[in-house]
């Protein structure tokens, strides 16, 4: 499998959104550029495993935005959780 400059730019705009779009919702404010994007990315992985999981195909630039969403509220609980 070869990553291309596009795919990667890709991840990290979704990584962004979801990211920012996660902390608005969790905490009121994101997290800066660096922290939105790594929130992003590990919630796209984990928005992956549970919607793979239950069958579910997002599909397209949308779909796998929310899915990272979804994956970042649920990454946000689960350290949430572990810090209290």
């Amino acid at each position: 499998m070869t990553v291309s400059l596009a795919s990667v730019v890709i991840w990290l705009i979704i990584g962004h959104i979801a990211g920012w779009s996660a902390g608005e919702v969790t905490r009121g404010v994101g997290f800066g550029t660096v922290g939105n994007i790594i929130v992003g990315i590990i919630g796209a992985v984990v928005g992956a495993l549970v919607l793979g999981a239950l069958g579910v195909d997002p599909g397209g630039f949308v779909g796998e935005v929310i899915q990272a969403f979804l994956g970042a509220l649920v990454f946000l609980a689960l350290v949430s959780i572990i810090r209290n």
